[in-house]
């Protein structure tokens, strides 16, 4: 399971839509390693529109919760609302926040771009 709903949560969803706000908190308190990394590179963009987290996650359960994190479109798009970036993501690990203004740069197409991926490998990250 990818979050820990409360039950007043859920039936809140069940009745209809729930506010960012509600579903942010939600992520932030059921994914705490994915929120301290996406929350850290968000914070960190600087001038050029641009900051990268590259350390591995300290165990297996981290790196799932930064997984399940970045792969839901819903998760992933709620962070991108709350901290007002573009995120990318690379090698399981690699996290990449781009200012809204820096998603058309050459920065940000390398980052995202088969050749980047493929620069971004290494024999240890190959399991994760």
């Amino acid at each position: 399971m990818s979050l820990d709903v409360s039950p007043d949560l859920l039936a809140a969803a069940e009745r209809g839509p729930v506010s960012d706000a509600e579903f942010i908190d939600c992520v932030r308190t059921s994914l705490p390693y994915a929120w301290e990394v996406i929350s850290g590179v968000a914070t960190s963009v600087d001038a050029s529109g641009f900051a990268d987290h590259e350390v591995p996650p300290p165990s297996e359960a981290e790196r799932g919760q930064l997984l399940r994190a970045l792969a839901s479109d819903a998760i992933r798009g709620g962070l991108e609302r709350h901290f007002g970036v573009k995120l990318a993501f690379q090698n399981c690990h690699r996290v990449g926040a781009f200012a809204p203004a820096a998603v058309d740069s050459d920065r940000y197409r390398a980052f995202i771009s088969p050749r980047g991926q493929l620069l971004n490998q290494s024999p240890e990250l190959r399991d994760c």
